[in-house]
């Protein structure tokens, strides 16, 4: 047993200490999605604090802490504030609750994100649904020994955001008429804002909105055989697109404004989702 996996199962040890409850969909909240708690009925808090050698979130708008209960009636592990590598954690560190999630149980990970738009097309306050990513300005959460007993050492890619689940989010979109753009998602490291010239050979290589987060945890997903979707909010238009000087609080602002939005988009996917298994529509929920 390596040394990550016993630390990932202490996080677990404690958190079964606390809670028997059993998620099957794991929400990571980004920026702008902090109230999301009253979207759930929620049966247990966990403090990331409280939880042996688990990072803490030190960001402004990431409370730091689990929420466990349901979201209509499917049962959910919510993340309430993530983790950066631009905190100063090691990659290790920053995926160690995915691994938690999925060793609690879940078997889809729904990511969000607040992200600037690279693509010109876009605006600010744009849902993007994430088809792709690029995670090469960043290291590997998978570097180092590896952790056999959640997947192997070469892990496939090529679909690392679901089809299947990218359909339900689209058709969910639809229903309540809210407009969902698509693209790639590319991840630096932070914590400053990019260059202009960084932004341009982004959109060179194929990215069409930028973050500091989400590409590293799904990797860790899709690694431990996890379904893994996600959204951007455009909360800002990338350096050198917009003349604007780019603020953290600005960020916050916009993700905020649109959080109503968000919120329903997420929560009325993920009703589907789990309406899908009841169904039999998705072999993998």
């Amino acid at each position: 047993m390596s040394r990550q996996y016993k630390r990932i199962k202490r996080c677990y040890e404690y958190c079964r200490s606390v809670t028997d409850f059993k998620p099957e969909v794991g929400l990571i909240l980004g920026s702008g999605l902090g109230g999301y708690a009253k979207n759930m009925k929620v049966e247990c808090e966990i403090p990331y604090g409280d939880i042996p050698e688990f990072p803490v979130s030190t960001v402004q708008g990431h409370d730091g802490r689990f929420l466990l209960g349901y979201i209509g009636d499917t049962p959910a592990m919510v993340m309430k504030g993530r983790v950066h590598y631009y905190e100063g954690y090691s990659m290790e560190e920053v995926v160690l609750p995915v691994r938690l999630m999925k060793m609690m149980g879940i078997k889809a990970l729904f990511l969000t994100n607040a992200a600037g738009g690279i693509n010109q097309n876009f605006s600010v306050g744009d849902f993007m649904m994430i088809t792709d990513q690029i995670s090469s300005f960043v290291p590997s959460p998978l570097i180092g020994a590896n952790i056999e007993e959640l997947g192997e050492r070469f892990p496939d890619m090529t679909q690392i955001y679901d089809k299947e689940l990218q359909e339900v989010i689209a058709r969910t979109a639809k229903e309540e008429k809210i407009p969902l753009q698509k693209g790639v998602y590319v991840q630096t490291s932070g914590p400053n804002f990019e260059s202009p010239a960084e932004i341009k050979m982004y959109a060179a290589v194929g990215a069409d909105a930028v973050g500091m987060s989400t590409a590293c945890e799904a990797l860790a997903a899709r690694h431990a055989g996890i379904c893994v979707c996600g959204i951007s909010c455009i909360s800002n238009m990338a350096s050198g697109i917009s003349t604007e000087e780019l603020r953290h609080l600005d960020v916050q602002a916009v993700a905020d404004k649109r959080a109503e939005e968000f919120e329903r988009l997420v929560t009325k996917t993920i009703i589907k989702l789990h309406e899908g298994e009841n169904e039999d529509e998705h072999k993998n929920l």
